[in-house]
């Protein structure tokens, strides 16, 4: 009997040392994993080929989709060059969103506080019997309530749009 219990224990154990990861996400059907399919747009023939631009490395095809594009695009703006100044009528906005100032390295500051974050969250989650997506209850302090949040932006009187029921 303590032979069956130990085959059965030391496995469950070596599975237990496995480290996925904060976010264990994993597709528990047979079918195709609609993550690995990149949207793109219709293939078109160019009006002149002698003017198509070369080829690079690492670079886009003309028929890629542009997230920052579309963003742009479903927020109002307009799709030109990316790196073009900021036109004549949005400066009142981008000084508005900029009133605060303006931190260069967002992007790095953030990644590396996330980092810290995660390390300092998985210290003790290491050892499990069963897989378990700890993303949640890693970032629940930080999560939004969004029905707590609205009642308050009502109670405040600002008008907020209606939401579905629970």
């Amino acid at each position: 009997m303590r032979r069956i219990t130990a085959l059965i224990l030391i496995p469950l154990a070596l599975a237990a040392c496995a480290n996925p990861g904060l976010r264990d996400i994993r597709s528990n059907s047979a079918g195709p994993d609609e993550f690995i399919i990149n949207p793109v747009k219709e293939l078109a023939a160019p009006s002149d080929y002698t003017n198509l631009p070369k080829p690079t490395r690492g670079e886009g095809n003309l028929t890629d989709r542009s997230a920052r594009g579309e963003g742009t695009t479903a927020v109002g703006g307009r799709v030109e060059d990316p790196n073009a100044p900021v036109p004549r009528s949005d400066g009142a906005l981008v000084q508005h969103a900029s009133r605060l100032g303006v931190q260069g390295d967002i992007r790095e500051n953030l990644a590396e506080a996330d980092a810290k974050f995660r390390k300092r969250k998985q210290r003790l989650t290491q050892i499990r019997l069963v897989p378990i997506d700890r993303y949640n209850q890693a970032y629940k302090r930080q999560a939004l309530d969004a029905p707590a949040e609205q009642k308050r932006w009502r109670r405040a009187g600002v008008a907020t749009p209606s939401s579905p029921p629970n």
